[in-house]
């Protein structure tokens, strides 16, 4: 079953071409259906007549009632799709849905696959590059975003039926290990010989340590630079030290994806090292390398220096070592060329969006990119503050650890769940603390609009009113609650009562399930997951609304609303799990 949108989409198209048969066939109508912001009005605005008066140079008021007057209310089968058709205004066209086609939505929802959320014909591989942290440091609050934001979009079109890669691009080559390894040969032998198990912590007190020799003493900094050659020509000893420090803090990512619910493959710099020299090459013998100061650069149209002077996408340093510019050229390249991907989205910090420009233009004037095949995104978000409006850290001043920030949720959720209900067994209370303390800072997240700093506040994530996790998750309980009263072991599929949509609050609830697919399809186009969150928000008001106006168990009308019930268990669960919040069952 289509769309609300594309259902009214159809109509209005069909109303317009038998309205103006005189409009050209070579030119498309401008057809513009949109959800109505004030549901007094109707449920949906066709704004057709408007965007159609600047061509024809008519009164849109007059041009709406032709189109009005020429659509057909009802579906092909003589069911209605239309109650009511009013003209606004200048010429806006509000549009009414009827309870029966309402019904025969919901009805969809609950008896047909997936939701009745419409898979693709032809799958798209997409790619979607997140989290990425540095090898031997560890994940801190910087990441959280990164992480939560790439994990929900990858859930979403996993859902609408892609290929999705899900990548971690992890910093795990570089000037860094030569560095980290010299200091360890000297420091802690036994553990690059692996006789010697040490964690992520002392790992990263090695690399501050070594920074600090490397920036103040010459002969160290010579050792490390030879390290560094060592490593990147293939040392079989270098290589070993290397995939041992590589391993220590693949471990303590993996304890923090796990905690999340994270499904991530990891290909770091690493994995691009043997492409480099093949894509500089291969750029400059399109001509694209410019030599600047002994460094090989890609100048690029509009983009300048504070000082006006061209600003290099720098492809090879002057001493001959790769940054970031090239592995992700090489990056790109693989990506569209190997990997034939559809669609490719980084997900990284706001600081990093004039890099990512300057890569896209870059890879296709390469021919690497063409968007008309492949569409590019990169994913800017903004900073999880403070209390004090600063970057988010612990008392000390120091970057919060994302698995301290991560346990303490779940320690706070834990604590509110015993004060509410001091009668659940612990073992339950624990499990569902984890749910809702994870969940809340998930949510938390995906709620702001991402390209917007975010304050960080475990007191008004946990909150069980507003816009939150818990907000959600109990109107989801709540659901389950109505189902155990009625008849624990009734099985939805064994109702197949016609659903009745008469009470305001049943309309307004069944509409707003049905644009589900509609929420979901902004979310793939505009990638902010808060559209999501927005619409989840509104189907818990909605239900709760439904909840307090229109009574279920005992009812006439009692199998009909227990399946409107359940398509907002339905709805309510797959939302949260595309967001990566885990529904629960009691609360």
């Amino acid at each position: 079953m289509p769309t609300f949108i594309e259902a009214l989409q159809k109509k209005c198209l069909q109303a317009m071409q038998a309205a103006f048969p005189e409009w050209p066939s070579h030119q498309s109508f401008p057809l513009e259906v949109v959800q109505s912001t004030h549901a007094q009005f109707g449920h949906y605005q066709c704004n057709s007549a408007m965007k159609l008066a600047k061509e024809m140079g008519k009164k849109p008021r007059d041009l709406a009632t032709l189109i009005v007057q020429n659509i057909d209310p009802n579906d092909k089968d003589g069911s209605p799709i239309i109650e009511k058709l009013e003209i606004a205004g200048p010429g806006f066209i509000n549009i009414t849905l009827s309870p029966a086609f309402l019904s025969k939505k919901l009805d969809a929802i609950l008896f047909t696959p997936h939701l009745n959320v419409t898979l693709p014909q032809h799958k798209q591989r997409i790619i979607v590059e997140f989290s990425s942290p540095n090898t031997a440091k560890e994940l801190h609050v910087g990441h959280l975003r990164s992480t939560i934001i790439g994990d929900c979009l990858a859930r979403l079109f996993e859902f609408l039926g892609h290929d999705v890669i899900r990548l971690n691009h992890i910093g795990d080559w570089g000037t860094a290990f030569g560095m980290l390894i010299a200091y360890m040969r000297q420091q802690a032998p036994q553990v690059l010989a692996g006789t010697q198990q040490v964690d992520l912590k002392q790992l990263v007190n090695w690399y501050k340590q070594s920074k600090e020799a490397f920036d103040a003493n010459p002969e160290f900094k010579k050792t490390s630079q030879l390290e560094v050659v060592a490593l990147q020509g293939g040392d079989p000893a270098s290589l070993k030290a290397w995939e041992i420090i590589c391993d220590i803090s693949r471990k303590a990512y993996q304890e923090i994806y796990d905690l999340m619910d994270v499904r991530i493959t990891e290909r770091g710099e690493s994995f691009y090292n043997p492409m480099l020299a093949e894509t500089i090459a291969d750029l400059e013998a399109k001509g694209l390398v410019t030599v600047s100061d002994g460094a090989k650069c890609i100048f690029l149209e509009g983009f300048q220096t504070r000082e006006g002077s061209s600003l290099p996408l720098m492809v090879q340093k002057s001493d001959g070592g790769y940054g970031y510019d090239t592995t992700d050229m090489a990056a790109i390249r693989h990506r569209t060329l190997v990997e034939k991907a559809d669609r490719i989205i980084y997900v990284t910090d706001a600081g990093q969006s004039l890099h990512f420009q300057m890569v896209f233009q870059a890879a296709e004037k390469a021919g690497y990119l063409d968007r008309t095949r492949t569409r590019v995104d990169h994913v800017p978000f903004g900073l999880v503050l403070g209390a004090d409006g600063k970057k988010f850290r612990t008392r000390s001043g120091e970057t919060e650890r994302l698995i301290d920030l991560l346990l303490t949720a779940v320690k706070q959720a834990n604590q509110l769940l015993l004060e509410r209900s001091p009668e659940m067994p612990t073992a339950e209370r624990e499990t569902l603390a984890k749910a809702l303390g994870i969940g809340a800072v998930k949510y938390a997240d995906l709620s702001c609009n991402r390209t917007g700093d975010y304050t960080f506040s475990y007191e008004r994530m946990l909150r069980f009113e507003g816009n939150t996790a818990a907000f959600l998750m109990y109107a989801y309980v709540r659901v389950a609650g109505i189902k155990r009263k009625i008849n624990s072991s009734l099985r939805i599929e064994d109702i197949r009562t016609p659903i009745e949509i008469a009470h305001p609050s049943e309309i307004a609830l069944a509409v707003h399930l049905g644009q589900f697919e509609e929420a979901l399809d902004q979310v793939a186009n505009d990638l902010m997951p808060n559209r999501l969150t927005d619409y989840l928000y509104g189907l818990a008001e909605k239900f709760n609304a439904f909840f307090r106006d229109c009574r279920v168990e005992g009812s006439p009308q009692q199998n009909s609303r227990l399946l409107i019930c359940e398509a907002v268990a339905r709805t309510m669960k797959q939302g949260l799990a595309i967001l990566g919040v885990q529904a629960v069952e009691k609360m």
